[in-house]
This record gives structure tokens, C-alpha cells and sequence, in this order.
């Protein structure tokens, strides 16, 4: 990697994202410690640092000022993601799970959603989510939910 006096003259998104995986290693620091220091989600935090939604400015002003990023990076966190996959099917486990989730479920979710709503989906733009622990005798659970605005689709 470029050091931060090199990558400051032509610093790209990308640099930013590994320049904020490294400040969070090096400080040892836990994507909740990160959301709870700039007010926001942990799933949020970690998405937009990932580069797959955009800070609002403010919050992106107090990430770089909190990791010690240079300050051209706000801008950058700030800008709208392009949301570019690089595989069609991830091959890491805990990802390709959720694929499956969403292959097996999916028809049975959209089913449930147009009985309930209406022909329509769930928005991913005004959408929340978290992600927490819950014990269980047979073994932790990851228990993960999602919130998103109902968008009917408009008859024609």
C-alpha cells in the first residue's frame, strides 16, 4: 500500500476504505466502537466505509477526524456509491449464506410482502437494519433485522 503522503495527491475511494481498515486495526477498534464515536448504525458504518452507501457529510467530516484520515476523504465518503459487486456469487461462507437465504426465502418473502401490501417491494434506500446476539441453549443466534419502506408499484 502507497503510503498517506502519496496517496493524499490523487487519493481514491478505495484508498479510503483500506486507509480506514488500517486506522481500525491499528486502534484496535470495533465497527460498533466506530458507529457509536460518529452517531450512527454499526450496519450503516460499516457499509459506507465498505463504500456501498454514502456518509452524510457531517458524519463524514467525524470519521475522518476520528480515524485521522486526511481530510479529502470526507468528500470522497460523502459521494454517492456506484455499488459494484465483484462476483455474481460471493464464495465467503457467511456471505454466500445470506445468497442462500435470500434464493431459498426470497419468493416466500416477496409472497408474504404482496399479501400484506400489495404488489410492491421493500425499499433498500429508506431501509435499516441491525444485528445482535441472542443466546440460545442449542447454540448463539445471530439474530438480524431489516426495516424498509413499502414502495407499491404504480398501476399503468
Amino acid at each position: 500500500m502507497k503510503d498517506q503522503t502519496q496517496m493524499t495527491a490523487a487519493l481514491t475511494r478505495e484508498d479510503v476504505t483500506a486507509l480506514i481498515l488500517t486506522a481500525k486495526k491499528a486502534g484496535r477498534l470495533t465497527w460498533e466502537g466506530i458507529a457509536e464515536t460518529i452517531g450512527m448504525s454499526p450496519v450503516f458504518t460499516h457499509s459506507a466505509c465498505m463504500g456501498m452507501n454514502a456518509f452524510p457529510s457531517d458524519k463524514a467530516q467525524a470519521l475522518v477526524a476520528a480515524l485521522d484520515l486526511p481530510a479529502e476523504a470526507a468528500d470522497l465518503l460523502s459521494e454517492p456509491p456506484t455499488k459494484i459487486w465483484s462476483q455474481a456469487v460471493p464464495t465467503d461462507p457467511c456471505i454466500y449464506r445470506l445468497y442462500e437465504i435470500v434464493g431459498v426465502y426470497g419468493p416466500t418473502i416477496k409472497a408474504l410482502i404482496e399479501e400484506k401490501f400489495g404488489t410492491g417491494i421493500m425499499s433498500a434506500i429508506d431501509f435499516e437494519m441491525s444485528l445482535s446476539r441472542e443466546a440460545n441453549p442449542k447454540g448463539d443466534r445471530v439474530k438480524l433485522e431489516m426495516s424498509g419502506k413499502y414502495l407499491g408499484y404504480n398501476a399503468w
